[in-house]
């Protein structure tokens, strides 16, 4: 999501690659679930996120859409993210305190405490000092924390959906293009999202096609 913000109030005041430690540790949560509490519809998805849920609970996007997951604008732009709960105003795989889909998790929930800040077609990791009330955090490598293979693939999956959604969120943001951000945000759902991805292919092989494909002139 495209954030102006100011690394001095909201970090330590670095900047982190994969390969650095940094205190994101915050020993198992200890029944402390408030990062998974009031976010809203702030935990936005991208394609591997919605892929790995539907491989792993064995379910399509669209059925996802009818139960833990929901449209919403972001950055002008519709974009399927978490559901959170009318009720208690948690997540909806949050159960007694607990992750239900922990090793399914989005990318968002995977690096935090950690946020991303996108800078010359790249992006490094800023520790965000305010999100995470748990004290005494430990110190861990980065990659091992997001826990994720092929870290650099992955990385760079992340970069090139950001860039690649970035001109076409600064666009939707004139509100003189509405029914032309309307068709965009339906193609890019259908496009990368409803449409399945092969549960034992290469889904960056997969994805790149699609995005390859994507025409130049859909605005």
């Amino acid at each position: 999501m495209i954030r102006d913000i100011d690394l001095n109030k909201v970090s330590d005041g670095k900047l982190y690659g994969s390969n650095d430690m940094a205190k994101t540790d915050c020993n198992g949560c200890k029944g402390c679930s408030s990062c998974c509490r009031g976010m809203g519809n702030s935990i936005v998805l991208d394609p591997l996120d919605t892929h790995m849920l539907c491989s792993g609970l064995g379910e399509s996007c669209a059925d996802l859409l009818n139960s833990c997951l929901e449209l919403n604008v972001a950055d002008g732009v519709i974009l399927p993210n978490l559901r959170m709960t009318a009720k208690e105003d948690a997540c909806v795989f949050l159960s007694n305190g607990r992750c239900r889909i922990h090793s399914l998790r989005p990318g968002i929930c995977r690096i935090f405490p950690l946020g991303r800040f996108y800078e010359n077609r790249s992006f490094q990791y800023f520790l965000q000092i305010h999100e995470c009330p748990a004290p005494n955090k430990n110190k861990v490598k980065i990659r091992k924390w997001i826990d994720m293979p092929d870290i650099k693939r992955y990385e760079k999956f992340i970069t090139d959906w950001h860039y690649f959604l970035k001109p076409l969120q600064e666009y939707a943001m004139d509100f003189e293009h509405g029914e032309k951000i309307k068709k965009l945000s339906m193609f890019i759902l259908q496009q990368f999202y409803l449409k399945p991805y092969a549960a034992d292919g290469d889904f960056y092989q997969e994805f790149y096609g699609r995005l390859e494909s994507f025409p130049n002139d859909i605005t």
